[in-house]
């Protein structure tokens, strides 16, 4: 496991995709701001689109691997996944993966074999909601312990939620959580059944750090009575650290390290201890952000993209008071997962940001330069990417998108000859 670990309407074609992306990122864009929060543009009711249908088809039997054209790598499919969403390597090279309808899959690469870890919670699995990431703890070979998120229900719709609990493994590989804890919730819980967000990863100071979207709900992002559209930094237990940037404030503002996000998919820490993080854009505009204390990224009252009926937002050269992104993408990725990779294996990429594109069916790789980012290259799977990891060996895996019927295969990207 890396250390830092770690929607769009259907429109004329398919092949034409908005920001949100059309899988189930950006279903439900019905619901509507309240009034107030800016004069140069009022957020208004998007379009609702026609919500995916999940279709499970069959795994592969056997892995197979292919050369990619023009492209530095090969591509192996490994196995399949249900709607897979997130993953992450254990210290003995078994990989744990998340299933949006609520399970957690234990799978062993030498044999082939995926079990079952049992005591995960009842999740709210509709749209994007689902079972989301998986995370293990710094301390994760003495304590055993990890976190995943979660879409639950409750009273007023649902929200993400993040718990730790015992992983505990037994000799048929399968297991169980144990002594589960929710150490944090979103609030307050809305409806709609889109941008949960809840990506999770350690820093080097092994302080837990979670992305909160805003739910399509615009002006939460602003709210700083709510913990939607924000970045959180909590301790590992969930209690909120003394330095947070809002913490005077008390409540859920305490958990706050910036806010203005919309809908954040991917963060991961370079090597000098810098948070990047991507998230979707409305109709146009996904960003890359340099994630910096306290900061406002302006979100819904800036954007680079317009909402989905095309009513405008200002750019975010007209409000030089927030936090403008270091990278936006017109027309769309639809980003999900990311890694900075530093591994072996593919020498002349260390240090390269990898994001997973749903739309671009895509790796977009990211080069860094202090506080400045681009864009080098693409490389195209012809897959909708869901999930990005760096393996133990250096391998780049992938985990194909499973929210539009079918499953989610898992590739593993190796180098040529």
């Amino acid at each position: 496991m890396h250390p830092f670990k770690h929607s769009l309407i259907f429109l004329a074609t398919l092949g034409l995709l908005a920001g949100c992306d059309n899988s189930s990122d950006s279903a439900n864009q019905n619901t509507t701001s309240s009034p107030a929060t800016t004069t140069e543009a009022e957020p208004v009711t998007p379009a609702n689109p026609v919500e995916p249908t999940e279709e499970p088809t069959s795994a592969a039997e056997e892995p197979t691997e292919q050369a990619n054209d023009g492209q530095p790598f090969n591509v192996t499919e490994v196995t399949q996944f249900d709607a897979p969403w997130a993953m992450t390597f254990l210290p003995d090279g078994r990989l744990l993966v998340t299933e949006m309808a609520g399970t957690l899959r234990l799978h062993d690469l030498a044999s082939d074999n995926t079990g079952t870890i049992s005591g995960v919670p009842e999740v709210a699995h509709a749209g994007q909601g689902g079972l989301g990431d998986v995370l293990l703890h710094p301390q994760f070979e003495n304590n055993q312990q990890i976190y995943i998120s979660y879409a639950e229900a409750g009273d007023g719709g649902s929200g993400a939620a993040v718990a730790r609990a015992r992983l505990a493994l037994d000799e048929n590989g399968e297991g169980t959580l144990e002594d589960l804890q929710v150490i944090w919730r979103q609030t307050p819980k809305v409806s709609g059944d889109g941008h949960f967000g809840h990506r999770l990863a350690f820093d080097s100071d092994g302080m837990l750090w979670i992305t909160s979207s805003e739910r399509q709900k615009f002006d939460p992002a602003q709210d700083m009575t709510s913990n939607l559209g924000k970045m959180i930094r909590l301790n590992d237990d969930g209690s909120v650290p003394d330095d947070n940037p809002f913490a005077d404030q008390g409540e859920v503002a305490a958990q706050v390290w910036s806010l203005g996000h919309r809908n954040i998919l991917g963060l991961a820490f370079d090597a000098d201890g810098k948070l990047w993080a991507h998230e979707m854009g409305p109709k146009d505009g996904d960003e890359l952000n340099l994630i910096v204390k306290g900061e406002n990224y302006g979100y819904p009252l800036v954007s680079n993209g317009n909402h989905y009926d095309d009513t405008p937002i200002p750019d975010h050269e007209t409000r030089p008071e927030f936090k403008a992104p270091a990278i936006t993408w017109t027309p769309v990725i639809s980003p999900a997962g990311f890694i900075i990779y530093d591994g072996e294996l593919f020498p002349d990429w260390q240090g390269s940001g990898f994001i997973g594109g749903l739309s671009s069916l895509s790796l977009v790789r990211v080069e860094f330069d202090g506080e400045e980012a681009r864009e080098a290259e693409r490389l195209d799977l012809q897959k909708r990417v869901r999930e990005v990891e760096q393996g133990p060996d250096g391998a780049i895996w992938v985990l194909e998108d499973g929210t539009r019927g079918g499953n989610g295969a898992l590739l593993k990207l190796t180098p040529q000859g």
